[in-house]
């Protein structure tokens, strides 16, 4: 079975989103990035939160639209107790742990990638999750959505696995350590 991944661009104030879930701001930041072009052929599948997959789209409206600038198709799983419209490719499933299992059995030995900072924050709670890309953005947004929100929660230790440069970022990728 592959990995759990979870993927996100950040401020490096800590923030994945703006005020409201607002995504607009990495307009300016996205272009190439040679880590994440390299990844999305290894994904197998999408694991996301019901807020990330109604929400905000920077690249809505052109060709670039869904995930990862719109070069990534495949199964996606949405952890939510709020089903939206029946979508191609789309289940919805009402925990994490569940979600999980389903996305591994669909991606095979391919990475499950996690889009969304409370799925991802259910994933490290069960000891689901493997690893964390994150594309570190210069800008300060102030306010808004963390990378991870955890009030009392308990210490969790990472090990550095790359560190890369992008015309407009820095890439980050961690493993969990168990």
């Amino acid at each position: 079975m592959g990995k759990v991944l979870y993927s996100a661009a950040m401020s490096l104030d800590g923030f994945i989103a703006g005020p409201g879930g607002d995504a607009q701001w990495m307009t300016g930041y996205l272009g190439p990035n040679p880590e994440v072009d390299d990844l999305v052929p290894g994904i197998g599948a999408l694991l996301v939160g019901r807020r990330t997959y109604g929400g905000d789209d920077p690249n809505r409206g052109t060709e670039h639209e869904g995930a990862f600038g719109g070069t990534w198709h495949g199964p996606q799983f949405v952890v939510t107790h709020r089903p939206a419209e029946p979508a191609p490719g789309v289940t919805f499933v009402g925990d994490v742990v569940s979600a999980v299992a389903a996305a591994k059995e669909a991606a095979g030995d391919k990475y499950v990638t996690v889009l969304g900072a409370e799925v991802a924050r259910g994933c490290l709670d069960a000891g689901l999750l493997d690893e964390i890309l994150v594309a570190i953005v210069p800008v300060l947004l102030g306010d808004g959505v963390r990378l991870f929100e955890r009030p009392g929660g308990d210490h969790v230790r990472l090990e550095r696995l790359k560190l890369t440069e992008a015309p407009t970022m820095s890439n980050l990728w961690l493993r969990v350590v168990r």
